[in-house]
């Protein structure tokens, strides 16, 4: 990696993790205050809604902000054409979902989803006015001003939610948290990214974007569909507060694993993007990614589910109690989310999103199979299911990424295996060692700190490149 590019990498990695967990941050806090007040049953309902939200939003983006990123020659024309195409697209889906609230109401017997919806799908015309900032401000890898305007967001709805919480609101709360934060951080966008749209539509540019975006549109619509699949069959087969017990789980385990990964996902993206056709650079540049995302995020996920039972304790409340089931099983499959999702990146990168739609679909297929043949067993059934599905998307994932530059599924494996003995030996060590500790506090601070002794000693120990490379990363200045 250049010197100029290992230093573009580092200085958007850290005010993308500065923008990405201080806002998750708050918005933990937040929740953990929340859910001490509400029940699982209130974000049960909000659950019931996430399907429809998530695919409406991925609809209006259509894959244009990544397009935009990806495309070196953007002009204002594009920029512009994407804008009004979203808010177009943002307002037809409203009407969409305002129209359809009863029928989501009646589908889960639950009357009071009707006025949730109407109030909650304001989300994605919200949404629909910052699509193009953001994959500007991408561009530049300038994720300082995203930082401040997603932190004055969190800080804002954070007090929303808290008040109409204490005040009695119950499950209104939830959703004024959510719109709240949208709406602050789609004003702060607005003031602070300073571009502004003209008044100009070209059906040429859209059909170029449309070209290379409607197929990354495609992919993470199937993509929204499945992962929202199991709150969909959860919010119709069991009770809403078992709905409410597998988001907090699912939320939880998110934490570490979709964050870190997010935030490597919004940097190494644009940086490899400028190196694109030069594959022996790309190469080197996309193992050492890896490398160092499983480094860090899989002693995470493994130490997470060695404690989630007195983390659920400490932070929630004897009611949430089940959730530390389903978490421990969850972290198992989160743990490869990064492998999956820094695969993707390439195919993006590469330009092959018609490679990416083929992936998605067959990897959704047999994905809505395990979980048709899980449910009836029950809701941690369907979270063992989460893992078999998570570990076969990997082997399809890798498939193009070996075809395209030579890195597959056994030299990707090869690459983490030290890390995954390192993890797991870890997470094992862990969980042994709380057994003999009493009270929950003890369990997750003395656990916390045996963690993270035995994973820097053995590291340390066994001389690990991936150890080295970090620090040499993480001591990169500007």
């Amino acid at each position: 990696m250049g010197e100029s590019l290992k230093h573009k990498t580092a200085k958007g990695t850290l005010w993308s993790s500065i923008e990405r967990f201080s806002v998750q941050f708050i918005q933990f806090a937040v929740m953990i205050v929340m859910a001490r007040i509400l029940t699982p049953a209130d974000y049960g309902l909000v659950g019931m809604l996430s399907i429809f939200i998530s695919v409406s939003q991925s609809l209006v983006d259509s894959g244009f902000s990544q397009a935009l990123i990806r495309k070196q020659d953007r002009s204002e024309v594009d920029n512009s054409t994407v804008f009004f195409f979203n808010i177009g697209v943002g307002l037809i889906l409203y009407l969409l979902l305002f129209v359809s609230a009863p029928l989501i109401a009646r589908f889960y017997d639950e009357p009071i989803l009707c006025p949730m919806m109407r109030l909650i799908s304001l989300s994605v015309v919200i949404n629909s006015l910052v699509v193009v900032q953001r994959a500007l401000l991408t561009v530049r890898i300038d994720f300082k001003t995203q930082a401040k305007a997603s932190f004055t967001a969190a800080i804002i709805s954070g007090g929303v939610g808290i008040y109409m919480a204490y005040a009695g609101f119950g499950v209104w709360s939830i959703v004024w948290f959510q719109i709240s934060n949208l709406a602050v951080n789609m004003v702060m966008l607005w003031v602070l990214s300073h571009w502004r749209p003209s008044m100009t539509y070209s059906w040429a540019s859209f059909r170029e974007l449309f070209g290379f975006g409607s197929r990354l549109a495609l992919s993470g619509i199937i993509n929204t569909l499945y992962n929202n699949l199991y709150l969909l069959l959860i919010g119709k087969v069991f009770k809403a507060s078992d709905l409410g017990y597998y988001t907090r789980a699912h939320q939880f385990a998110e934490f570490p694993s979709s964050n870190l990964t997010i935030i490597l996902q919004r940097v190494t993206y644009p940086v490899l993007c400028t190196i694109q056709d030069d594959d022996d650079r790309l190469r080197e540049v996309y193992r050492r990614f890896l490398r160092l995302s499983a480094f860090v995020i899989f002693p995470l996920m493994m130490g997470l589910a060695a404690l989630a039972k007195p983390f659920v304790l400490i932070f929630l409340k004897e009611q949430w109690l089940f959730a530390a089931t389903l978490l421990q099983i969850i972290c198992f499959a989160m743990v490869w989310y990064p492998i999956h999702a820094i695969n993707l990146n390439l195919l993006q990168v590469k330009g092959r999103s018609d490679l990416y739609l083929r992936l998605e679909v067959w990897k959704k297929l047999i994905g809505v199979a395990i979980v048709c043949a899980t449910i009836p067993f029950g809701l941690i059934a369907m979270c063992f299911g989460s893992i078999a599905g998570n570990i076969v998307s990997l082997v399809i994932n890798t498939h193009y990424t070996g075809k395209l530059i030579g890195v597959g599924f056994l030299k990707q494996m090869r690459d983490i295996t030290p890390t995954i003995l390192y993890s797991f030996s870890m997470g094992a060590v862990v969980w042994c060692s709380s057994q003999f500790m009493h009270a929950e506090w003890l369990q997750l601070l003395g656990g916390t700190a045996i963690g993270v002794a035995y994973y820097s000693i053995v590291t340390k120990l066994t001389g690990s490149k991936d150890l080295r490379e970090l620090v040499a990363f993480v001591k990169t200045k500007e």
